[in-house]
């Protein structure tokens, strides 16, 4: 909303930042979905980017794990198991939702092709997918954050920076 206040044809300062992102946003939306139906999915997958990426770098960047509160410690979103199943549900309620919307009744015949039999291991599949990128998501985050944490008290001074530099990297590329 601060970028996008007043917008100008010659982008400067946020309205930048805020137009790159969208246009990222909606190159991944047209490479993974289509030409034709990539607009539509523009704003979930914005949102989930964008939740992502805050929530990542929000434990990347400010090591919360040394901070204790009376009721438990602060961490970032992501470094809970809970918020990364709910991510990985809602991605596969609108995988499920745009396949049944495009193809109807007939999407469930992928589970028979090509052969019946492979009926369990599809189903199998469609459920370990999003089950996998939920646990990568949370071990990779939990993982930075002991680490960084960790050497935080040990080594305060100037040890863990490259670490947290790293930390930064791999939460971007989740």
């Amino acid at each position: 909303i601060l970028g996008n206040g007043n917008l100008k044809s010659i982008p400067e300062g946020l309205q930048n930042v805020t137009e790159f992102a969208l246009e990222f946003v909606r190159d991944i939306a047209k490479t993974q979905i289509g030409e034709e139906e990539h607009k539509e999915w523009v704003p979930f997958i914005g949102t989930i980017f964008l939740f992502i990426f805050v929530s990542n770098w929000s434990g990347a960047l400010l090591p919360w794990r040394v901070l204790e509160l009376p009721n438990g410690e602060l961490g970032a979103p992501t470094n809970d198991i809970n918020t990364t199943a709910a991510l990985a549900l809602l991605t596969s309620i609108a995988y499920f939702y745009a396949g049944i919307s495009k193809k109807g009744i007939s999407y469930f015949k992928r589970y028979v092709e090509p052969a019946p039999f492979l009926l369990p291991i599809n189903v199998l599949e469609d459920f370990t997918k999003p089950l996998s990128l939920c646990f990568r998501l949370f071990g990779n985050i939990l993982a930075d954050e002991l680490v960084v944490g960790v050497l935080l008290l040990l080594v305060p001074l100037l040890v863990p920076v490259p670490l947290m530099l790293l930390g930064l990297f791999t939460s971007a590329i989740q």
